[in-house]
């Protein structure tokens, strides 16, 4: 039995300004129609005996995942919800305590390319065989340039074929020199972060190495709750628990490693812009070019358009990304460097780090269209049945108009519909629901006046997708319409 760990807990700053906190790389169409997550759910399918996989996700994007599993037809997966991130160690520990205790436990993350599919079920089909017999096995990628941003596995001698070695050692991102060597030795493959191991293996492991983390993980599995479809980790437990890589707490210290490498899987960890220009292919000047996009004069670059016309003129090895609220141009060379862009806005505590101008809850998704000290108009999209929480605000009044469909409104002790070109009015402090009683998406405008417009404004009174009832005395934490 394969039982596959998809981790889908990652931030992907550097993929700045396409991938936010609220909305993180892998699930974003980055390599083609679907996510990055519904991609690497699509390639574990044709595994001989997979199960429904295991996926750990931050608890801010599960709706989110979960309906991009629905849309790929994974139904029954198990949902384990991070209050926060711990690293790839304690997310692969709880895990395989929840697991089977013989279950081959293929955990991969959410956010990587592989092109040649074949390439890498072969390697799981090797990996089965070896992880059986109690190995740990790891997965190496045939490498093919001194590549400085990934960290490299050197190989031992041959396990008792040519498609699997014992691991000599494991190796941090290295120098240009350094990779240089590694690439002519042929000993070495960039260390690809996927593992195959038993369930009961990898928790003796690192209960021999690292055993707080396996302490803490056995305590979180026993205070975790249900929370509708998904399984909610006790925050406080978490929180005690060690932060760790997979590599660093296991893999690195173990004599009972093995790699297996993958030949020609075309695999990318898709973690700058410089590696997506890289995967994609190229016009007669070498660009990348995808949205409205005018170029004169432009060679060598990635040029990215996504609401309105980008017109570049006279640039060489550049990535031009253009969203709704933020454009960033960067040099090739220093793409590894958004990341810190993304520190001097977190540190200025500015919104776009966070949300995009569309933003995605369980029942659809806002966009906001304008805004000013004291307006904010907002459109709002809510999908077949879905509604919004019974809610009130403590500073704002909102006027509503629907623009398609048939919206049921909840106001005060008053429930009624509206049709496109009607409208309402929701005073301050007064109850409120907004519901889609009608077979089609229901889009609205919101206009919001008041003396403070932050979303953080909001008394739930009642939530139809279990999110937090708040106290009529506070005003809520959560961010966005809710």
């Amino acid at each position: 039995m394969v039982l596959p760990v998809i981790l889908c807990g990652g931030s992907g700053t550097r993929l700045w300004p396409l991938s936010r906190k609220a909305y993180p790389k892998q699930l974003l169409p980055l390599s083609g129609d679907h996510s990055m997550l519904q991609d690497t759910v699509r390639r574990i399918i044709d595994i001989p005996d997979v199960q429904a996989p295991i996926v750990i996700c931050n608890a801010a994007h599960r709706f989110i995942v979960a309906e991009q599993l629905l849309e790929v037809g994974i139904q029954n997966a198990k949902i384990i919800l991070e209050p926060f991130g711990k690293n790839t160690a304690p997310a692969a520990a709880i895990a395989a305590l929840v697991a089977p205790k013989d279950a081959l436990l293929l955990v991969i993350p959410a956010d990587h390319l592989i092109k040649n599919v074949k390439s890498f079920l072969d390697g799981v089909l090797t990996a089965t065989q070896i992880a059986k017999s109690g190995h740990l096995v790891t997965f190496g990628i045939q490498p093919t340039q001194p590549e400085t941003g990934y960290g490299y596995i050197q190989r031992a001698n041959p396990l008792d074929q040519v498609t699997a070695y014992h691991a000599a050692q494991f190796v941090e991102k290295p120098t240009l020199e350094k990779a240089k060597e590694y690439l002519a030795s042929g000993d070495y493959y960039w260390n690809s972060g996927m593992f195959m191991f038993q369930a009961s293996v990898y928790l003796n492991e690192l209960n021999a190495q690292c055993p707080d983390i396996v302490k803490v993980c056995r305590s979180v599995i026993q205070e975790a709750k249900s929370d509708l479809d998904f399984v909610r980790l006790d925050e406080a437990k978490f929180n005690e628990c060690p932060s760790d890589s997979i590599d660093y707490a296991v893999m690195e210290k173990s004599k009972n490693v093995v790699v297996i490498p993958l030949h020609d899987s075309e695999w990318s960890d898709l973690g700058s812009w410089d590696s997506i220009y890289e995967t994609k292919l190229k016009d007669v000047n070498n660009n990348v070019i995808k949205g409205d996009v005018f170029a004169e004069n432009v060679a060598n670059s990635y040029l990215h358009a996504e609401n309105r016309l980008l017109a570049v003129v006279g640039v060489t090895d550049h990535i031009i990304i253009e969203t709704a609220d933020a454009v960033l141009v960067a040099h090739k060379d220093a793409s590894q460097d958004v990341k810190k862009i993304v520190r001097n806005l977190e540190a200025k505590q500015r919104s776009e780090i966070e949300y995009h101008r569309r933003v995605y809850r369980p029942w659809g998704f806002y966009e906001v269209i304008d805004n000013s000290e004291k307006f904010q108009v907002k459109r709002i999209t809510v999908k077949p049945g879905a509604r919004l929480s019974l809610q009130m605000h403590k500073f704002r009044s909102e006027h509503w108009v629907v623009i398609k469909g048939t919206a049921e409104v909840t106001c005060g002790d008053n429930v009624f519909t509206l049709e496109a070109n009607q409208s309402t009015y929701i005073p301050v402090l007064e109850k409120h629901r907004l519901g889609n009683a009608g077979a089609d998406d229901l889009v609205i405008i919101e206009v919001q006046t008041g003396s403070y417009l932050g979303e953080d404004d909001i008394i739930r009174f009642e939530d139809h997708y279990g999110r937090d009832v708040q106290s009529v005395n506070t005003i809520g934490s959560e961010h966005g319409i809710n």
